[in-house]
């Protein structure tokens, strides 16, 4: 083998792995990470731009690590094979296109997960062992959720959310704080619904490959069409508790505005309720304008809420 096509290959291997880490959906882990340092500056706490800038990489890198991982394993598994991908599911098509590069794409996996734990020591060596709490939840769900997690509905429907939510918007808030307060709490919930109702409306289109592979999660258990209500549903409850925080003065009066985007919710919410059977199968043009509204109502919402919640620091 040449020179040249040592190094061809090689850069096809990276390539595979930065396609892997689905770099276009790394922007929801930032924008949940910041929801828990801006709540830290709302409430007048002193932040340092180093911290600040640890939080977002070390999210990065723990969304990438799981987004690497299950790609390696759903690859290796043959469900990659099995699946009609969509822009927002069944995978990102590195490995089948790249065989060589799984590999490198589990070692990229593991790699991220060791600089995400190594950021971990900094802020447990910084702001006390309460930190453990946070690092080690995420590392569960990080290091557990194609394996195993994705066998078990319920864990399976809530563990994104818990990621993305309370583990790390609370745990952003104690990283660069080091104490909780009630802004943070407040803000909690939406990620937490809004990432659930998003991995859940990504599954519809794969049950039947997920099904085959031996996965057991929600969607599987209850069929397309209760999922797709079960996804209204978290939707919808995302905002009624957006505006109860509001309601009891819990967040500033900057994030009112974040109400506003209730009506593409309440869309979003009509078109997963009239989802029919149907349209899971080879007819996919009522589901993928649906799952880009899910896509785009959870990045408008946390990016509404993070700008909005900026402005009443």
């Amino acid at each position: 083998m040449t020179t040249g096509s040592v190094e061809a290959s090689s850069l096809s291997r990276l390539q595979a792995c930065l396609q892997a880490a689905r770099p276009p959906f790394l922007v929801l882990a930032p924008l949940c990470a910041m929801l828990g340092v801006i709540a830290a500056l709302v409430a007048g706490i002193e932040v340092a731009p180093r911290d600040v800038a640890l939080v977002v990489i070390g999210s990065l890198l723990a969304h990438a690590a799981v987004n690497l991982l299950n790609e390696h394993h759903d690859y290796g598994s043959g469900l990659d094979g099995a699946t009609r991908p969509t822009p927002f599911s069944g995978g990102s098509g590195a490995l089948p296109a790249c065989p060589g590069a799984a590999p490198w794409v589990r070692l990229a996996g593991r790699a991220c997960i060791g600089a995400t734990v190594a950021i971990g020591a900094y802020f447990l060596h910084r702001q006390g062992p309460e930190m453990l709490w946070f690092g080690g939840a995420g590392l569960v769900l990080v290091v557990f959720y194609t394996g195993w997690i994705v066998r078990h509905p319920l864990i399976c429907l809530l563990a994104p959310g818990l990621g993305f939510g309370p583990v790390m918007v609370l745990g952003s808030h104690w990283a660069v704080g080091g104490e909780l307060n009630h802004l943070a709490l407040a803000v909690t919930p939406m990620p937490l619904l809004l990432v659930s109702a998003l991995l859940l409306v990504n599954q519809l289109p794969d049950i039947e490959a997920d099904r085959r592979a031996g996965r057991r999660h929600l969607a599987i258990v209850l069929g397309p069409v209760k999922a797709a209500r079960l996804a209204a549903v978290l939707n919808l409850s995302a905002y009624l508790a957006l505006g109860s925080v509001l309601a009891l003065g819990w967040l500033p009066a900057t994030t009112w505005p974040v109400l506003l985007l209730l009506v593409p919710v309440a869309g979003l919410a009509i078109g997963l309720l009239r989802l029919r059977c149907g349209d899971f199968g080879s007819d996919r043009t009522r589901l993928l304008p649906v799952m880009t509204a899910q896509v785009a109502v959870v990045l408008a919402s946390l990016l509404l809420l993070d700008l909005s919640l900026w402005w009443g620091a």
